[in-house]
């Protein structure tokens, strides 16, 4: 009887074992489960981050869509040639190339007009003052003869 209260303790030593290593594994997967939780959370709150700001930036997109459009339509309305001459030319434009070639050119021909308005703005300025002192010097001139006239 004694091998048979050995054995029986042996087989209760051996469930207990069993028993503390089901624990653990229970454990183990607990934890890498809570673990990739937060991993999924952290992805799913950066995904939400990026389509709200994908969203936001798809709003001002449109904003500056329909702005653009008003424009045209105000510039169609002012210069109807012009405007179909243009839209004639970009409709002729046949790749995000050829489209990137014609905007720098139209931005080098911008930066050119700028520059050559400044210049002229300048000049301009400067006749002003030119004619204002011309006119100043003219007026003095005018009351010194009138004052010399007179005496």
């Amino acid at each position: 009887m004694s091998n048979d209260v050995r054995q029986w303790l042996a087989e209760i030593k051996e469930l207990k074992q069993q028993l503390a290593d089901s624990i653990r594994d229970r454990d183990a997967a607990n934890e890498s489960a809570a673990n990739w939780r937060r991993l999924y959370n952290t992805e799913a709150q950066q995904r939400r981050t990026e389509a709200r700001l994908a969203q936001q930036q798809i709003d001002a997109l449109n904003l500056e869509i329909q702005q653009l459009q008003q424009e045209k339509d105000l510039l169609k309305a002012q210069d109807p040639d012009a405007t179909c001459a243009i839209e004639q030319e970009v409709a002729k434009l046949q790749t995000s190339e050829q489209l990137q070639q014609k905007l720098i050119q139209v931005m080098m021909d911008r930066d050119r007009l700028i520059d050559t308005l400044k210049i002229e703005q300048a000049n301009h300025a400067q006749t002003r003052n030119s004619l204002t002192a011309v006119i100043g010097d003219t007026i003095d001139q005018l009351t010194k003869q009138r004052g010399t006239a007179e005496k």
